[in-house]
């Protein structure tokens, strides 16, 4: 049992590394635990022949419902970040099926990258309708479509995999509106509990924070990627 269990561990790595330059998830524990826990979700669903396709348009379903649920107040962001979670397993989930059954396709890639661009303007949204500014909402988008634009162009111009791993990956964008609808609603709670955490920090603050804090992310990994994009195409 042991023995099989390892086996599928390596055929998860061996996926994982293939779709993403070489890199050996193993390397870093966050990294290989994510993997395992994406192929371990995947197997109940390979068995019910569910596709990927299916996956990967749930997934957009649900963080579609983040904005709406960050917009009811009160405690609702609280859930939201349950919800905006859930859609960022599901994320790993339909590329960890589609490995499983076999159903790996240039179809599939596609519809995954289209997918996750939409999630991403989702959650910049869920942020800006909880208080940040539009234009600081409008700014970290647009960052976030050019690095992923520069890295889908270098591809198609011959370069294999992702190019770099950057500062603002899909983890790091989940992360980050996680914390801000999370911290949003522990915020309201507090304030109307009596206890005054910061006094000159609400709920505004902090999603404006966290829009900046996305905003310098994304330029990083922008120059990041682009610099890596243009060395691997010499």
């Amino acid at each position: 049992m042991t023995g099989q269990l390892d086996d599928r561990h390596e055929a998860a790595y061996a996926h994982w590394s293939r779709l993403h330059g070489g890199l050996d998830p193993r390397g870093t524990f966050w990294v290989a635990g994510w993997v395992r826990l994406t192929h371990a979700c995947a197997r109940p669903l390979a068995r019910r022949a569910v596709s990927a396709d299916q996956v990967t348009l749930a997934g957009v379903a649900l963080t579609a419902t983040v904005p709406l649920l960050a917009a009811l107040g009160s405690l609702w962001p609280l859930l939201a970040t349950v919800v905006l979670v859930a859609a960022a397993v599901l994320d790993g989930v339909d590329g960890a099926l589609a490995a499983q059954t076999g159903t790996a396709s240039a179809r599939g890639r596609v519809l995954d990258a289209l997918a996750d661009r939409v999630c991403d303007v989702l959650l910049v949204v869920a942020l800006v309708v909880l208080g940040a500014p539009l234009w600081a909402g409008a700014l970290v988008v647009a960052l976030t479509l050019l690095l992923e634009g520069v890295r889908a162009s270098a591809q198609a111009a011959g370069m294999t995999g992702p190019g770099a791993v950057t500062v603002w990956e899909r983890p790091s964008r989940v992360i980050v509106a996680a914390f801000g609808t999370a911290l949003w609603s522990v915020e309201w709670a507090a304030r109307r509990l009596g206890v005054d955490l910061l006094a000159d920090v609400d709920g505004e603050v902090i999603v404006t924070a966290g829009v900046a804090i996305a905003a310098v992310l994304a330029a990083v990994g922008l120059l990041h990627v682009t610099r890596a994009s243009l060395r691997a195409l010499r």
